[in-house]
């Protein structure tokens, strides 16, 4: 029988458990997204954001109400093994770590385009690729030789990082006329970008993975859930809007943000939002690099995974194969494809996950014979879906990626398995 593990202290309040989905939305995505949807859809742009916070209050519904059940870590994997079993749970936990992934590759890819505007050289292909390797290895070597990670220097990097945003916003509203009418989108190119809102709010559900160090979970999490979901909304919608009035043809790639910057304050604006980017980005890849390994080490001490993801360096007391795993998996995509290609991968993903947990919810509130309110049922089946509506717009090559996803997780489960087994013996 295995020894009880030992409980964590529950140190973080509101504000610090409203930091993680924050810092998880607000990253490469605000910085890439308004020259892309502005691209799609025109002055609706602003809107597409409302939609996409629209579409996913269901599923943040969801969680609140499943974070109300437990108070111990874990989230969407403790939600799914409660529901469906041990395989079902693993490829919950599965693909929200190959999410965080994918979007690291993704978010990096942003990172090095607002480095390029410092440093022109890196529009060089090949040594763009240089810098995403180098970039990663970075971050890989921090996360294996130091572990410890404050909530006071999160709330720091994120004063740092949305500042210059809020500046854009005041200066832009405050200095040109906003593009204040709606123009209606096609339907089709409606569609074309709705995944790409999904990826703005993805990891609203951070707040739930840590809940064993959190100060009353279950009030602190649905709050946290519901209040971040909607300032975040108004945060990008802003941005757009100055982005708009500034000038959207002063950019159209990942680096648009400073050439609107650039055209409102010069060079200097350009720089300032160029190093926010950099830094906002980096943060959130780094702390994405001591966050998501220990999943794999985590399911590897549990046995869903091969042990080796187990494994502590004897020097760094540290995950060591989980962070090398992580480090050389997000290389390889990030060097497979572009932002807006890995962001939808990553959407997909997720949207496994998502879904697992939209089904849960009902399952454990009619097995545990719960009086639950009876409109839970129905917003459960929204979240749902929703969360179909939205994976059905996926290309074929995100599904492809979604496949090899789904096949490595599986054969490093039954691995696992079979590792278990003598000692089941």
């Amino acid at each position: 029988m295995m020894d009880k593990p030992q409980e964590l202290p529950r140190t973080v309040g509101f504000w610090g458990t409203a930091l993680f989905p924050v810092n998880g939305m607000i990253g490469a995505g605000i910085f890439a997204m308004p020259a892309i949807l502005v691209a799609a859809v025109g002055n609706f742009a602003p809107w597409m954001m409302l939609a996409g916070a629209v579409l996913i209050a269901p599923l943040a519904f969801v969680f609140a109400m499943l974070a109300m059940r437990f108070d111990s870590h874990g989230g969407p994997v403790l939600y799914a093994h409660a529901a469906f079993g041990p395989f079902v749970g693993f490829q919950s936990g599965w693909m929200r770590y190959a999410s965080a992934v994918v979007a690291v590759a993704a978010n990096t890819q942003v990172a090095i385009a607002y480095i390029a505007v410092l440093f022109p050289v890196l529009d060089d292909p090949t040594l763009r690729a240089a810098a995403v390797i180098a970039f990663m290895a970075f971050i890989t070597i921090i996360n294996l030789v130091g572990t410890r990670a404050s909530v006071r220097a999160l709330g720091a990097m994120t004063l740092v990082k949305l500042l210059p945003l809020v500046a854009l916003i005041v200066i832009g509203l405050a200095t040109r006329d906003p593009a204040v009418g709606i123009s209606l989108p096609e339907f089709s190119e409606f569609e074309s970008v709705v995944l790409l809102t999904f990826y703005a709010y993805m990891a609203f559900e951070n707040a739930n993975f840590p809940a064993g160090e959190l100060r009353n979970p279950r009030r602190t999490i649905p709050l946290a859930l519901l209040t971040t979901i909607a300032a975040v909304a108004l945060f990008y919608m802003l941005v757009i809007w100055a982005y708009l009035a500034i000038a959207p043809q002063a950019g159209d790639g990942e680096s648009a943000l400073a050439a609107a910057a650039e055209a409102v304050s010069g060079q200097a604006g350009a720089i300032v939002i160029s190093i926010a980017a950099a830094f906002s980005i980096g943060a959130n890849i780094l702390n994405g690099g001591i966050v998501v390994p220990r999943m794999t080490y985590g399911m590897g001490e549990k046995g869903m995974l091969p042990r080796m993801f187990a494994h502590v360096s004897p020097r760094f007391q540290t995950p060591d194969v989980s962070i090398l795993f992580y480090g050389g998996v997000a290389v390889a995509f990030s060097l497979w494809a572009g932002f807006a290609a890995l962001a939808v991968a990553s959407t997909l993903s997720r949207l496994v996950m998502y879904l697992l947990s939209a089904l849960a919810l009902p399952v454990l509130q009619k097995r545990d014979a719960d009086n639950a309110p009876w409109w839970h049922l129905p917003l459960s089946m929204l979240a749902v879906l929703a969360t179909l509506w939205v994976a059905s717009h996926a290309s074929g090559e995100a599904y492809r990626m979604l496949g090899l996803i789904f096949l490595v997780g599986t054969a490093l489960y039954f691995i696992a398995a079979r590792q278990q087994a003598p000692d089941r013996g």
